[in-house]
């Protein structure tokens, strides 16, 4: 085993991917914690997908129109934190985070990705990368911008930390104490779509959203308190990434599926030992 991961780490793209992938099992679990404790968990898989028509817009503009200097990623991010704020103005109107509205811009979303998709044969073959995800795209400069978003987002979350956690166990006594309430579900859900759009190339944004939501429920299985619970649930993500990543590499499967399947089997773990063990 120590000889296979030696062997592993030997090579450039594996050391990419991996730290790529330990970024993302930071970045994703500290803004999930928020999302699940406060039932917000689909909005993950709805930016997920609406990044989906981000890239395909991008990867067309990009390939079919012939500006080779447009970024599917800046497309997607774009994209993504437009229908971050769209899905928070529906909910200031309903004042409820609504399932339909988020399942109507899951749903456009995706059609809309489809729809561009189709206007060229071409794309079909670059953006599977970005709906699957591919460890070998990962380049040293994607790194160091994950580890830049993930100092971004660490800063961010730990100076609105108290405003967070106040709003999400309690939002009505957080808009009696005065907090700017809307101000910070709208920074909650563009961080989101920047975690997304930052982890789409090493999880693809079909599997993205489990890592939003998988380590967190985990966690929350067993640990004592959110504090704790956002802290275990960072590890969950990143013994899953390694895993995977190990995994991918070892049986020369898709790392993306076995990092997801790997929380999945640790979220059972966590549920069996709270029950029996616990």
């Amino acid at each position: 085993m120590l000889g296979t991961l030696v062997e592993m780490l030997s090579y450039s793209f594996m050391q990419r991917a991996l730290l790529a992938g330990l970024f993302v099992a930071i970045l994703a679990p500290l803004v999930g914690s928020f999302l699940v404790y406060r039932r917000m968990a689909f909005i993950g898989d709805t930016l997920a997908h609406v990044a989906f028509a981000g890239v395909a817009i991008g990867v067309y503009v990009r390939d079919g129109l012939g500006w080779g200097g447009v970024s599917p990623f800046l497309s997607a991010l774009v994209v993504s934190a437009l229908a971050a704020l769209v899905i928070q103005f529906l909910a200031d109107r309903t004042d409820a985070y609504n399932d339909v509205s988020m399942a109507i811009v899951l749903s456009g979303g995706f059609a809309l990705g489809t729809v561009v998709i189709s206007l060229t044969g071409g794309i079909a073959v670059s953006i599977n990368q970005y709906i699957f995800g591919s460890i070998s795209t990962v380049s040293w400069h994607h790194v160091r911008i994950m580890a830049a978003l993930t100092a971004l987002v660490g800063g961010v979350v730990a100076v609105s930390y108290k405003h967070l956690l106040y709003i999400t166990f309690d939002e009505s006594a957080a808009r009696v104490a005065r907090l700017d309430v809307d101000l910070q579900n709208s920074l909650l859900v563009v961080l989101t779509a920047l975690v997304i759009v930052a982890a789409m190339q090493i999880m693809g944004v079909i599997l993205v959203a489990a890592m939003l939501v998988v380590p967190v429920a985990a966690a929350g299985q067993i640990a004592p308190s959110f504090k704790a619970s956002v802290l275990l649930s960072i590890v969950v993500a990143e013994l899953s990434v390694f895993s995977g990543v190990t995994l991918s590499y070892t049986n020369d499967v898709a790392a993306s599926g076995a990092i997801v399947l790997i929380a999945i089997g640790l979220y059972a773990a966590a549920t069996v030992a709270d029950r029996y063990v616990v």
